[in-house]
């Protein structure tokens, strides 16, 4: 059996859960991750190396035989890694596990996404696009809207460009500091107003090739700092799967009006996508609609999906390059995972980094995903505002969160903060 050298890019909890996955290979020789964090080397060799440098990864690349790239973060694929790759004569035949440029539109324009979606007939929320050219429209727009209203900012804006407005007033003064004041850069330069949709979010992830596709666990993250889903706006507090309402039933709705319509699209409009699509769902009154697609995996989703899929992750990225995805089934494990984040204090505004992790061990039915860590020394210290990613088997999803709370318990440093209702809807 052939084993490949693979590079991953990223440095936070889902790249520290791919690269836990991708070492459970017998078809992983050597494993890198640029710039990867204090758990990643647990798994791999880390190295100093953006995700947006293309050149220095080239250069790796080419020195080290890398056979597969794996982007685990939206930056590098809307910024056309794999286009940089395959224009290159000495990089074409590395496998890039992530769509075109083209295709990363998807998440990379939150307007392209919606007319995409319009053109396939995908169930999503009515919605309006605007900017400076049109800005009038847009307040005239907004003041006869239904309340709440989303504005979301066209670009990539860390997780952060979403606002959901209670009143006519409040929409106003964000569109206006959205567009005129350019609260987000240019990611804002166009806003799209949405309706707003009453239910309940999931998370549906798919890897294809464009053509076929194979269905990998779902998941439900939580995205409010506060507990009952209160406060700002995080990347992601923690997940759990399986979701117990994506029953049998509203799983088939999903693939025949949402999966199926959307590779379908990317093949009809000849986008090229070698890679993992995220679904943003929610459920409304027993049908899925698509809030946003996102080009590559969630985080913290990856880090409950990963544990519970159980086919080797190196041989369905071959399948994909090979066309042989229609061929795989995919394995769940029956346990629950659930995953808690334990973040800075101040997160997501500002917050202290380098403090001192003690507490750290091996778990039976818990991995401890690094999320924002480094090494100095012997010591791990605090890298980021997510710092790590306790995620956990059990019998049901009680079980999985009360294994992550107990482990919680054991780890400490300063400004230590978590949930601690992590699916609370279902406990």
């Amino acid at each position: 059996m052939q084993a490949y050298n693979i590079l991953l890019l990223g440095s936070g909890g889902r790249e520290c859960a791919f690269a836990w996955k991708l070492k459970q290979s017998q078809r992983c020789r050597n494993l890198y991750i640029a710039p990867g964090n204090a758990g990643t080397l647990q798994y791999g060799t880390n190295l100093a190396i953006s995700p947006t440098d293309f050149e220095a990864i080239k250069s790796f690349c080419l020195e080290k035989d890398i056979h597969i790239l794996l982007p685990g973060s939206e930056e590098p694929l809307v910024l056309g890694i794999y286009d940089f790759f395959k224009k290159d004569a000495s990089l074409q035949h590395i496998i890039v596990a992530g769509p075109s440029q083209g295709g990363a539109q998807l998440e990379g324009s939150k307007a392209f996404s919606k007319r995409f979606m319009q053109r396939h007939n995908i169930p999503t929320a009515a919605y309006a696009t605007f900017n400076k050219d049109n800005y009038q429209e847009g307040i005239a727009y907004l003041r006869q809207h239904t309340l709440p209203i989303v504005l979301k900012a066209d670009g990539l804006a860390a997780g952060k460009g979403v606002v959901i407005c209670d009143t006519v007033e409040d929409a106003l003064a964000h569109f206006e500091s959205m567009i005129q004041q350019q609260a987000f850069g240019a990611a804002g330069n166009n806003v799209v107003v949405e309706q707003f949709l009453e239910g309940i979010e999931l998370s549906v992830f798919v890897l294809t090739n464009g053509k076929d596709y194979v269905l990998l666990p779902e998941a439900k993250d939580y995205k409010r700092i506060g507990e009952g889903d209160i406060g700002l706006n995080t990347g992601g507090m923690g997940a759990i799967s399986p979701v117990p309402f994506a029953d049998a039933d509203f799983m088939q709705k999903v693939k025949t009006n949402i999966i199926e319509p959307t590779i379908k699209g990317l093949s009809e409009e000849q986008l090229v996508y070698n890679g993992f699509i995220f679904f943003g769902l929610i459920k409304v009154n027993q049908e899925p609609y698509v809030i946003e697609y996102n080009c590559r995996m969630g985080d913290p989703d990856t880090e409950v999906v990963m544990p519970r899929l159980e086919n080797d992750l190196v041989a369905l990225l071959l399948a994909m390059h090979e066309g042989t995805l229609q061929q795989q089934t995919i394995h769940h494990d029956a346990r629950a995972a659930c995953t808690v984040m334990l973040v800075s204090a101040g997160y997501p505004g500002s917050y202290e980094k380098n403090k001192a992790i003690t507490g750290l061990k091996t778990y039976a039915n818990s991995v401890v995903f690094h999320a924002g860590t480094k090494m100095v020394g012997d010591d791990v210290l605090t890298n980021g505002g997510r710092v790590l990613s306790i995620t956990s088997y059990g019998s049901d999803l009680q079980q999985a969160l009360q294994q992550s709370y107990a482990v919680i318990s054991d780890i400490s440093f300063e400004g230590k903060t978590y949930r601690k209702d992590i699916g609370y809807e279902f406990v």
